[in-house]
């Protein structure tokens, strides 16, 4: 479905979960978590170490994102079927965004 919908030039960083396993074949600056295989046991401390510390910083990238889709979520429209004309859809969009945007700057 990614290959059908988004066009995304190679120049830009995409940040995904274990969900988007396989991304890397299609665009080569992907960053996912390392997985955990079945032979951790095997791999030295440091290298457990890196796993960890790659993994924690992946998600808190991705924690930020995250809350950011949950806010635009709570203005309902991408959580449920949008009635109006479609010509405002993106007009309405932007606008939830610069009002979420404008929030985050007021903390």
């Amino acid at each position: 479905m990614f290959k059908q919908t988004v066009r995304v030039t190679s120049s830009i960083l995409i940040i995904g979960d274990s969900g988007y396993r396989g991304l890397q074949k299609i665009h080569a600056n992907t960053l996912l978590p390392i997985r955990h295989k079945a032979d951790i046991d095997k791999l030295s401390d440091e290298q457990k170490a890196t796993r960890k510390a790659t993994n924690k910083a992946i998600s808190s990238i991705r924690m930020k994102i995250e809350h950011i889709i949950g806010r635009i979520k709570r203005f309902k429209i991408v959580a449920e079927k949008y009635r109006n004309r479609l010509k405002r859809l993106l007009l309405r969009f932007n606008l939830i965004c610069g009002i979420i945007n404008f929030e985050r700057l007021c903390y």
